[in-house]
This record gives structure tokens, sequence and C-alpha cells, in this order.
């Protein structure tokens, strides 16, 4: 489905019209489509129907003992199994056997010093059983170079890389 543009691309840096227009070329083979009802207490789809769920706000956030998941979980497991498969597809090129290996992706979710507003950060935690500390660091640095999550959030969110030591 083809929609117009109605706000310019941007950097992503700074708001308002200081926002600088940044050409970006992708040449998209899969498109992912998702509506929402009710913000944070509603309920959100899938374009496919493959999800619908119920939402509910954290009670951390004020929220009451509501049964349905939240934007910060929806995220966490995109970005876990988005930022695994870079870490595979990174460890396959260097001959690195990572079949037995897991990503915990944390999003947490605050006030934002700089607006008044909300802010994310995300905690990527690396379980590579079998491969040693330096390697699956330097394994994790590179996965998180080519993760198309990673690089979408770069220099707008928090983002620190940790393993899990046997």
């Amino acid at each position: 489905m083809e929609h117009g543009r109605a706000f310019p691309r941007c950097s992503g840096q700074g708001t308002g019209s200081d926002q600088e227009e940044i050409a970006v070329s992708v040449q998209v083979i899969y498109e992912a489509g998702g509506t929402a009802w009710g913000g944070r207490e509603g309920r959100v789809t899938s374009s496919d129907g493959k999800l619908d769920l119920q939402l509910s706000f954290p009670k951390e956030m004020g929220g009451g003992t509501g049964d349905g998941t939240n934007p910060e979980q929806l995220f966490a497991v995109g970005y876990a199994a988005c930022f695994h498969s870079a870490l595979k597809s990174v460890a396959a090129k260097e001959h690195v056997d990572v079949s037995q290996s897991a990503i915990t992706v944390k999003v947490g979710i605050g006030r934002d010093d700089t607006d008044g507003g909300f802010g994310l950060r995300v905690d990527i935690v690396g379980e590579l059983p079998g491969v040693p500390a330096d390697e699956a660091r330097v394994l994790m640095a590179k996965a998180h170079t080519v993760c198309p999550y990673s690089k979408a959030t770069r220099g707008n969110i928090e983002a620190d890389l940790s393993l899990v030591e046997s």
C-alpha cells in the first residue's frame, strides 16, 4: 500500500524546524503493517492478522494489573530477534558457531531530561556458549553495526552491549 508523505524525512537529531532532510534509499523487500487503537490501554493488530494483542499500561508507570503487553515489550522482542539474526550473519562470515546463542533486549522508558518527554534506552545482552568472551564481544559489536534496529536507533537512544559470561 502506497502512502503519501505528510512529514519530511528527518535526521532524528533535534526538534522542529532544525531537523534537516536526509536522503534515505532502501529497496524494500518486505513491509510489515500494524494498527493501534486506544494507545497504551488499547489493542494492536498486524496487517496480516497474525498479531492481535491487548495492551496494558505497566504498573510501574501508573497502570493497573491488566494482562496485556506494552509497546516496550513488543519493541524488545522485535529488537532481540533482529539483533540475533544480525549476530548469526556476522558469525557465519567469521566461521563461528553461534547456534546455541541467545539475545535478550531490555527496553527501559523514562523521562527524557532534554525536553521533559519520555525517552528509551536498551540493554542488549548476548549469551554465546562456547565462544571466548573477547571474540563474542567483537561479534556483538559487529552485529550492532549491521542490525537494522541498531541502525535505526543509533544516536537516538542509549544502547549498551554486554555478555552473559559462563
